[in-house]
């Protein structure tokens, strides 16, 4: 229901380009933003707030999450105001006046997470927006440095073992937020492909109760307009390109790349002059990664001054004189700002309208177009099917028999039928598996993937929330399916799990998983204990050798609402292809990098159409795994040929070392480590309902990465 009316919408702002266009990508999707919200240094706090405590008295008071008192545009005028409990809001006894930084603190913070430069312009946003903005100080580092983020027992303001994590200074900012505005229900953030960053609001906003909103995300390998419908680093400067579009001014206020001096300070990254300036830099200093062109590894941050009037009623200026130069080692430097001031837009109001990316690459809007022709081809001739029957009239546990000798394990529970409820046959089993783990001694992280068999989907979320505690001590949860057999079960058994298992008991080699929680455009948010993807080396002391990848299974939602599209037998190709597409966008990420699965499974409810989408999902399958024709329209549309993605630097993008995000492959199948041209093999399931009442749920089994040209 919050998705069909709209998510009422915290905005966290560092000022820069991305937290704004995304803001502005939560009221293309029908959601309101009811605040902003902003961390800025602890140490600016103390030093340009003469009223406010000694630096570790207000990082005291950041913590508690008591009442905050809002800067908003009705309080730019002239004259000092009271005061209100909790940690200041206001940013001197002149509240016309944004933060003055003294020349001796000519320190950036250089956060991991926050953006702190030209913090000091942060309380004009209120004034210039007419949002509400709260304000609160950093308190601590960068206590955990993994990419992946996950709360330790007693996360949050003041307790915990860990709770010098400067990500909690963010919960007490949303705790607060909330207290104010009961009817926040989610948060946006700018992340584009900073796993690190992205992980971190994930869970503090899980943790608070708020939906994780980052459209931003994986921006740069979605389908871009026009000819160039590409992914990947040639695609990088698109969003650039939308942000000019709807006239967001973003200034260039720091520089930390060799591709760039100071001076590029000032310059309009979000116009296409400044765009090809940063471009042609990056590409003269041999910078070609994804995502270096908008800045997304550190490259330069921004100050945003203007926007669309549908946001921006007012502009922020900064002259020159009050702009200077901050030189710092490495090649850094920032502009030093003061006297920045709002002033009253001179331009008429527009209706520009942030682009929203397409819904299909390029590849899955052939195969859909395909798909739809073929469809209505059998309408017409009225070729009916009947549903499948030919199925075992219930399912049994294998017996489990001795150990297998390999690291991998297969381990398969069935609920015991004594007692009734499907809450008291989850509970027994997972009691089965944590004593397994634990006479094993293993974790619950060396489990990779679950298989979830339900009498009926509506049981699913009385399981979940007993499975929910059994991953809650470590990130990146086993990717799942999750299936409903009706009758197939054994009588009055609720309830079956099946279990992929690193068994050796040593410490996991390698395990790395992708664990997106947040909506997006580019594929289902996993909002609950599932990855959407586990890897695990191949052989234990492959060390970087090949990798076995276990993906979740994937129905057709739509990623930026996380609601199904309509469901008639007119809109079965596009189900079918969707889902898939999740799966390749899913295979394809940096941190997975699958080149070829060893099969595919298609799971659909019983119904009288079943084996026309059973055909459906074959042609969809075949058409993604076979290899293009040289010179054909996959390979005229989809990109650079053969010869640049292998070979030209241009299109190198992240690894999964490089903070998450990124395309790592340039196609899927990986057609260089694959002889001849076989299609992996393909399965149709007919079960009884599947998650939400979809149509299709695609499965792939294992995939492979890592492996060697030719292997």
């Amino acid at each position: 229901t919050s998705s069909m009316a709209g998510l009422n919408v915290i905005a966290l702002v560092s000022g820069g380009k991305d937290s704004f266009f995304s803001l502005l990508h939560c009221r293309a999707n029908g959601h309101r933003v009811v605040a902003l919200a902003n961390l800025h240094p602890a140490e600016a706090a103390a030093s340009s707030r003469p009223r406010l405590p000694s630096a570790t008295q207000a990082a005291t008071r950041a913590t508690a999450p008591g009442p905050l008192r809002p800067l908003l545009a009705s309080d730019q005028g002239p004259g000092p105001a009271p005061l209100g409990p909790g940690p200041l809001l206001r940013d001197s006894s002149d509240d016309s006046q944004p933060d003055q930084p003294k020349e001796e603190d000519e320190s950036d913070l250089n956060s991991f997470m926050y953006q702190t430069v030209g913090h000091q312009v942060l309380p004009l946003y209120a004034d210039a927006t007419g949002l509400p903005l709260y304000r609160r100080p950093i308190v601590g580092g960068a206590g955990r440095h993994g990419k992946d983020y996950h709360a330790v027992a007693g996360d949050g303001p003041g307790v915990g073992a860990e709770d010098d994590d400067e990500a909690e200074s963010m919960t007490a900012l949303l705790r607060a937020v909330m207290a104010v505005h009961p009817e926040a229900n989610a948060v946006s953030a700018g992340a584009i492909l900073s796993t690190y960053q992205r992980t971190r609001v994930e869970s503090v906003a899980v943790r608070l109760g708020l939906v994780p909103l980052a459209y931003l995300w994986m921006f740069p390998v979605l389908p871009s307009p026009g000819p160039d419908a590409s992914a990947g680093a040639a695609g990088d400067g698109q969003l650039l390109d939308d942000m000019a579009a709807v006239g967001l001014e973003a200034r260039i206020i720091k520089v930390a790349s060799g591709g760039l001096d100071d001076e590029f300070l000032w310059t309009n990254i979000a116009s296409p002059g400044g765009k090809a300036r940063v471009a042609a830099a990056m590409r003269r200093f041999g910078v070609q990664e994804t995502g270096a062109v908008i800045g997304e590894g550190g490259e330069f941050e921004t100050l945003v001054l203007d926007g669309p009037s549908g946001l921006f009623r007012k502009k922020i200026v900064v002259d020159e004189e009050d702009r200077r130069v901050v030189r710092e080692g490495g090649g850094t430097a920032w502009l030093w700002l003061s006297g920045a001031r709002v002033e009253p837009n001179d331009r008429e109001d527009d209706a520009r309208e942030v682009r929203i990316p397409g819904l299909l690459d390029a590849q899955f809007q052939r195969v859909l177009e395909t798909l739809r022709a073929d469809n209505n081809d059998n309408n017409n001739n009225n070729n009916d099917e009947e549903a499948i029957t030919d199925v075992p009239s219930s399912l049994q546990s294998p017996p489990l028999g001795g150990l297998q000798p390999t690291p991998l394990q297969h381990w398969h529970f069935t609920g015991d039928p004594s007692p009734p409820s499907v809450s008291a046959q989850t509970t027994s089993l997972l009691n089965q598996i944590r004593d397994r783990l634990r006479s094993l001694h293993l974790s619950p992280s060396h489990i990779l993937t679950v298989t979830i068999l339900l009498r009926s989907m509506s049981d699913f979320p009385a399981l979940n929330a007993l499975y929910a505690p059994l991953f809650a001590s470590a990130p990146n949860p086993p990717s799942r399916i999750t299936l409903s057999c009706g009758a197939l079960l054994p009588p009055s058994v609720h309830v079956a799990l099946s279990l992929t298992v690193h068994a050796a008991p040593t410490p996991l080699p390698d395990r790395r998983g992708l664990h997106v929680q947040s909506r997006s455009y580019w594929a289902p948010a996993n909002i609950g204990p599932y990855s959407q993807a586990i890897s695990l080396p191949a052989f234990p002391s492959s060390g970087g050798g090949p990798r076995l990848v276990h993906i979740a299974g994937q129905i057709p939602l739509l990623p930026a609402s996380m609601l199904l599209p309509p469901q008639t037998d007119d809109d079965s190709p596009l189900h079918v292809v969707l889902a898939l597409q999740h799966l390749v966008r899913i295979a394809l990420d940096a941190a997975v990098q699958v080149q070829w699965f060893a099969g595919g499974v298609a799971y659909f409810p019983r119904s009288a159409s079943a084996q026309a989408m059973a055909r459906l999902a074959g042609r969809a399958w075949h058409a993604v795994h076979s290899r293009p024709v040289e010179g054909s329209e996959d390979e005229e549309e989809d990109g650079p040929d053969l010869w640049d993605r292998r070979f030209n630097p241009l299109y190198r993008t992240l690894d999964s070392s490089g903070g998450g995000g990124g395309r790592a492959t340039s196609s899927f199948p990986d057609w260089d480590v694959l002889e001849g041209d076989a299609v992996s093999p393909f399965f149709a399931a007919e079960v009884e309902e599947l998650p939400r009442g979809a149509g299709v749920e695609w499965h792939a089994h294992v995939g492979f990465a890592g492996v060697r040209e030719g292997g």
